[in-house]
């Protein structure tokens, strides 16, 4: 009897376990993104224009902007793999936004600016991480919105 107790306890702890680090593998692009929105929404009411690669705290190296409508199949096959549960924008004015670094996921900006707090616009498909990436900074009520120049 006690046996089955130990085992029952051990395998609900390994079970635990590799849920857990599965969950804390899967969260980066959500933990990046509350660090990406802190940021942004951060930028002092005077400045006019920011670099991006100073308001995304975490390494990146290209990012895609996708455009309204774009059905999920084709993001993940644009970033390369499938990851969490995607869906195309609904409408125009959304964001969509894929950061990856060295191949992985490790931002996604998903949704209307004004449910976000932020929006990041840029007119390209893909933009790499350069240091001279220079957005507008604009403020309507309480959204901070950020475009390329």
């Amino acid at each position: 009897m006690k046996y089955k107790i130990r085992m029952g306890i051990i395998l609900g702890a390994l079970i635990g376990c590799f849920f857990l680090i599965k969950a804390l593998n899967q969260e980066i692009w959500d933990a990046n993104y509350d660090l990406l929105r802190k940021e942004v929404l951060s930028i002092d009411q005077s400045v006019e224009t920011v670099r991006l690669i100073d308001v995304t705290p975490f390494e990146w190296d290209i990012a895609y902007f996708f455009d309204p409508y774009t059905p999920a199949k084709e993001i993940y096959k644009t970033v390369g793999y499938e990851w969490d549960r995607i869906s195309a924008t609904v409408s125009e004015g959304m964001n969509q936004i894929v950061f990856l670094n060295n191949g992985e996921v490790v931002c996604y900006v998903y949704g209307y600016p004004s449910n976000n707090g932020f929006g990041i616009f840029y007119e390209g498909s893909s933009l790499k991480n350069d240091h001279d990436l220079n957005f507008r900074v604009s403020r309507e009520k309480d959204v901070v919105t950020l475009n390329k120049e």
